[in-house]
């Protein structure tokens, strides 16, 4: 079986919320350009456009956006509107509020609770939606995230939103959103490169809860929002070269494995390394490799 014939179903499943999604997703920050937040060169509008059609085609279901993934000619969720609207009944859009950028491309000030029905209904507005799938709380150094939240739980008992979630946050702040409403996802920074010990609790906990961990910067790495990480540890090497696959997607198989919730969202402008992601689902690494890379990265 080639890489062209592998789907997003290789992956296999996990219930979000009251949906069920293929543990491989698209995260679609990248689409802009490779420096969507540096207002840096555009990405080609029919590549990116061509990029999310192909993914649904390959059976990605599950796709991860932001009202603030924009460059200078470029907004993300306007590409995801034009690729893909009328929306396949099955395809979960999440995206994230909290933080702000202006028109032209300069960070702002945090969210305040009532700042958050502006941010979903500006989601809304860019996919041409009714309703939004999941929306992350995109936490912004605040040592509290209940009020927020809580503005975030009114939302969705006014059905704007359906499902919530939570990014970048410890522990403590997942317990405290959780009394103020169920929480179906946490959205944090994790991989081979980045396995804190307050990560991984969180991880614990979220497998032990049900609630989906969808890690950022898998692939990336060090490299973070300027692109996939080139700094291969030989361990990721080695078992890349046993399997005929890329570090990358030894990276992002590696991610798989850490529990049967991890949902990976790997991002991309290129329609190869599209096809190369999606059939990193299919890669099976061995107890002994698991271990190999556990100990390179510890």
């Amino acid at each position: 079986m080639t890489m062209e014939t592998i789907t997003a179903h290789a992956a296999g499943t996990w219930r979000l919320g009251d949906r069920t999604v293929r543990r491989i997703g698209f995260g679609a920050m990248r689409l802009t350009g490779s420096a969507a937040f540096h207002l840096g060169t555009p990405s080609d509008r029919d590549r990116s456009i061509a990029v999310l059609r192909r993914a649904v085609e390959l059976g990605v279901d599950h796709i991860d956006t932001a009202a603030f993934y924009f460059s200078r000619l470029r907004s993300v969720n306007e590409l995801i509107s034009t690729a893909l609207a009328p929306y396949p009944d099955d395809l979960l859009i999440a995206t994230k509020v909290g933080p702000y950028r202006d028109w032209a491309g300069e960070w702002g000030a945090p969210a305040r609770p009532g700042d958050l029905r502006g941010h979903v209904e500006e989601n809304l507005r860019q996919l041409g939606r009714d309703h939004l799938d999941l929306v992350y709380l995109r936490r912004m150094g605040q040592d509290s995230v209940a009020e927020h939240f809580g503005a975030l739980a009114e939302l969705r008992d006014a059905g704007l939103v359906r499902h919530l979630g939570l990014s970048d946050i410890e522990s403590r702040h997942l317990a405290e959103a959780q009394a103020v409403a169920p929480v179906v996802a946490v959205q944090n920074r994790f991989g081979l490169d980045a396995r804190s010990a307050a990560t991984r609790e969180l991880l614990r906990l979220t497998g032990e809860q049900g609630i989906a961990f969808v890690p950022f910067y898998a692939v990336a790495g060090e490299g973070g929002a300027h692109g996939a990480t080139t700094a291969h540890d030989e361990a990721v090497l080695a078992v890349a070269r046993a399997h005929g696959a890329s570090p990358a997607q030894i990276r992002l198989a590696w991610t798989l494995h850490q529990g049967p919730h991890v949902l990976a969202i790997p991002g991309t402008g290129n329609p190869a390394h599209l096809t190369e992601n999606v059939a990193a689902g299919a890669l099976r690494l061995t107890p002994g490799e698991l271990e190999r890379l556990d100990a390179a990265r510890a």
